[in-house]
């Protein structure tokens, strides 16, 4: 990247840069000739009668004192137009600049070496890109334009003082090199103390990111108020910074004003005794003050300006440095096409060395040779360099020395395209994305747009604007909507065939069962899926009659119209139904104005307040002196230790004889808690028969009353249709999972699970769940899931080389080895280089690899190697 900011806007945005001077300097014929006619008002129109001619027509005093006074609200119009297009078209320039400066940053940090993320945290990564470059936004738009048109504008104000009167120009000119002389030293002290500011926020984003990252031990170790104290004095320290910023910048701005003021005393002096002497004219004069006027706002925003590109150049400059690490990945790597790569040749390291940033050696000369394709494994201790090693097989780590080879091609020099499809690395632990489990599992055959998307003529006209702006800023030329998925790398035709591929992928990761649950626990819509979703109505008709026999009957209470659910809450009995989207969601249930009026018509506001009032009683004198862990926090879940206060203090206002007059506020709290209450689960005695009764009447005033525009808000249960918004578990029931029961989740979800066997529908669901989201860096998974996924997503690829860091380490005993076996199975034919967490399962490869020391010590068959006073017997021996 250009090291000069100057130097970049010029290199993408030159002609851009020209047509914004082009447009100011045509704007500076209009100003000059604003400032002229108050002149000729006064002294032509104002102080002489008679008659004028303009423009060949002859004018009376008054007519020409309006034909003067409208060309000069035309010329304020003309420059008030040239003004708004010039800072729109700067606006546009530095937006578009701006978007092409993160984009190269972005991209820039997909070019970085691993180890630069060591030196370098993800939160100033974050700050740099987003917080520190926006102001360069700004600025780029008025690189040239903006001193262009305020230099321009300056000089043709002091150009017409000049012409008016020399001396009154001397005097207009006369303090500014007192402020050229001062404000750049104090500017330049200001910068300093901006720059020590900007190292001092990244490093304020260093500790709020490892506080986020460690918040877990912060708190297991009572280290709060240490953390606290520490990020206190980062904060002291940024204070103390931008309050020097401030006493220097206001003191530049007190000059300024200051100086400013003086203009005006030298006109009415000087000016004042030019016209008593008859030296100046009154119309001169008064032109004169007026263009002083307009002078004072070009030579602030000059001087803004400068203090602006001091700060911005800065900015850019450390910005550009931070991006700009030793051993950053070459850009045509990333974009160069795939080139062909013999995979049944053979593997060389040869010499490799790496060295910490510390100095300590990680690889120590490591060489071997084995034929391709091979199923090698690489055993050592800890700390043998047996991880770094599969980095930089995997081409993810450039050695210090060394090379590593396939064939006569030499892995470092090869593009992305070749390495990051036929080979594939999963480490530990893994990186999942935000998304869902199909995202992740299909993100490794997502190299470029195989296919446009399907749009409408509407949307087309919007992308088609998106992607021009897109290659105007120099962005991606790709749709990211469009169909990524290689589908021949997978071995498939299409979606539905790759879903399949999927499924048969997370069977053999053991993931299948995880996301099979995934499926049941989400929702599915319709429309969209009308196929699946009746099939799932006919499963509910086969668990119907498996629900017959009266053993499995009673663990289920069925939806029924005319009978209030004690499983389901009854805010679900209310609804009768699913709700769609947040409008009826639970939490803002209480809140809704309908939900309001229907209970209000039932009678039933002041009761469920009054059921809240005592729910609310009720459970803080039962949690009062629990700990938060206990078990009836979990069976009473609709109130949370953390919210047990708020409960204390709101039972502490309330009146229960005056339930009627409770605030709207108060009241909405109390029935969102009563809403939450399940009767078959909590047995508080709160909600009997005859409170039952009045629900479904509430029930059916809401079903029947509901609005049109409401109607796509809530779906109602029923017996014959899917029920959308619902999970796929509730729809094959229709109903509630009874409580109490012995084991009755077991044998419900057994039973389940025997149905959509049967009918060939389970799947299906393992499809549904695919679905599911991940949550951010995999946060709604477990660590083993997330393992698993890492694993079935190298798997489903289908690369010629797997490399993999002891994937399956967090998954348990019998898991390993099944996954394990598994993947060796599915890539038979193909290379596997599995760094190994115990050396016994080396037995399973062609080819081991022994590590000691960033050395390979030994390599052969491991039945050869394992041997009394082998390095890999003693390594075994001691597991």
């Amino acid at each position: 990247m250009d090291r000069n900011i100057f130097r970049y806007v010029l290199r993408y945005s030159a002609r851009a840069q020209v047509l914004a001077l082009l447009m100011t300097v045509a704007s500076f014929p209009f100003l000059y000739f604003t400032l002229e006619l108050p002149k000729i008002i006064i002294n032509d129109a104002l102080a002489q009668s008679g008659s004028r001619t303009i423009f060949g027509q002859t004018l009376g005093q008054v007519h020409y004192l309006f034909a003067l006074c409208g060309i000069f609200l035309a010329l304020v119009l003309v420059n008030g137009a040239f003004k708004y297009v010039i800072n729109v078209y700067k606006g546009i320039v530095g937006e578009r600049m701006l978007r092409r400066l993160r984009y190269e940053l972005y991209s820039r940090v997909l070019r970085f070496p691993l180890p630069q993320f060591r030196r370098v945290s993800p939160g100033e990564i974050v700050q740099m890109i987003n917080a520190e470059v926006e102001p360069l936004g700004g600025f780029i738009g008025d690189a040239f334009a903006l001193p262009a048109f305020k230099g321009g504008t300056l000089l043709t104000i002091l150009v017409f003082m000049f012409v008016q009167d020399p001396i009154l120009g001397l005097a207009a000119v006369a303090l500014y090199p007192v402020q050229i002389a001062v404000i750049p030293r104090l500017q330049r002290q200001v910068n300093q103390l901006a720059k020590a500011r900007v190292r001092q926020v990244r490093r304020m984003a260093d500790r709020i990111n490892e506080t986020v990252a460690g918040v877990r031990d912060i708190r297991a170790n009572d280290a709060t108020q240490y953390e606290r104290s520490r990020f206190s004095r980062e904060l002291g320290v940024v204070f103390n910074i931008r309050f020097a910023i401030y006493k220097k910048k206001f003191f530049i701005k007190f000059i300024n004003n200051f100086l400013a003021q003086l203009g005006p005393f030298f006109f009415y002096s000087i000016g004042g005794y030019l016209v008593i002497m008859g030296d100046l004219t009154l119309g001169a004069l008064v032109a004169v003050v007026g263009a002083q006027k307009e002078l004072y706002a070009p030579w602030k925003e000059l001087l803004t300006y400068y203090q602006l590109m001091m700060d911005v150049h800065i900015k850019y400059e450390q910005v550009v440095a931070q991006f700009d690490p030793a051993g950053l990945r070459p850009e045509e790597l990333q974009s160069a096409d795939p080139e062909p790569v013999d995979w049944a040749a053979e593997l060389r390291a040869v010499n490799l060395a790496l060295i910490s940033e510390d100095g300590a050696t990680i690889l120590d000369g490591a060489a071997f040779g084995v034929t391709l394709p091979s199923h090698v494994a690489i055993v050592g201790p800890a700390g043998s360099g047996k991880e770094d090693l599969t980095l930089v097989l995997a081409n993810l780590i450039a050695p210090d020395a060394g090379r590593v080879l396939i064939g006569d091609h030499e892995v470092q020099r090869l593009a992305e395209s070749v390495t990051g499809r036929a080979m594939t690395y999963v480490g530990y632990p893994a990186q999942i994305f935000a998304g869902t489990i199909a995202d992740n599992l299909l993100f490794g055959l997502k190299h470029r747009p195989l296919a446009p998307a399907e749009r409408d003529a509407a949307s087309e006209q919007v992308y088609a604007r998106e992607k021009f702006e897109s290659e105007q800023s120099g962005n991606s030329p790709y749709d990211p909507e469009g169909d990524w998925v290689d589908y021949g790398a997978a071995g498939v035709e299409d979606y539905a065939a790759i879903a399949a591929a999927a499924a048969r992928v997370l069977s053999l990761v053991r993931l299948d069962r995880d996301v099979y649950q995934m499926g049941l626990r989400g929702t599915i819509e319709p429309q969209d899926q009308p196929e699946l979703a009746g099939a799932i109505l006919e499963a509910r008709r086969a668990m119907g009659e498996r629900l017959r026999d009266p053993r499995l009957g009673r663990l289920v209470e069925v939806f029924d119209v005319e009978r209030y659910n004690t499983n389901a809450t009854l805010a679900e009995n209310l609804l009768f139904g699913a709700p769609i989207g947040a409008t009826f969601e639970m939490e803002r249930l209480a809140a809704h104005p309908y939900v309001q009026r229907i209970i209000e018509q039932a009678g039933l506001t002041t009761t469920l307040a009054g059921v809240g009032l005592q729910l609310a009683s009720t459970m803080v004198e039962l949690f009062a002196d629990l700990p938060p862990d206990h078990e009836y926090f979990r069976q009473f879940s609709f109130i949370g230790a953390d919210d047990l206060p708020e409960y204390r203090a709101l039972i502490g206002r309330i009146d229960a004889n005056r339930l009627d007059a409770l605030s709207a506020g108060d009241r909405e709290r109390l029935i969102s808690l009563t809403f939450k209450l399940i009767p078959a689960r909590h047995h508080l005695g709160l909600v009997e028969e005859p409170l039952q009764a009045r629900i479904l009447e509430a029930r059916r005033l809401f079903r029947e009353h509901l609005p049109a525009d409401l109607a796509g808000a809530v779906a109602f249960f029923d017996p014959d249709h899917y029920t959308a918004g619902a999970t796929v578990q509730d729809n094959v029931l229709f109903g509630k999972i009874a409580y109490g029961q012995a084991q009755a989740t077991e044998r419900i979800s057994e039973l389940i699970e025997d149905v959509l066997q049967d009918l060939g529908l389970r799947e299906r669901i393992v499809e549904a769940g695919l679905g599911a989201p991940t949550g951010v860096s995999g946060a709604r998974l477990s660590l083993a899931q997330r393992q698993k996924l890492a694993l079935a997503r190298a798997v489903l690829k289908r690369p010629e080389v797997l490399i993999a860091y002891d994937p399956i380490g967090p998954l348990d005993p019998a898991e390993q080895t099944a996954v394990l076996d598994g993947v060796l199975e599915a890539f038979e034919g193909r290379t596997v280089i599995w760094a190994l967490s115990r050396g016994d399962w080396a037995q399973r490869f062609d080819h081991v690899l022994v590590m000691q020391r960033g050395r390979v010590v030994e390599q052969g068959d491991y039945a050869a190697l394992n041997k009394d006073g082998s390095a890999l017997h003693e390594l075994v021996a001691a597991e």
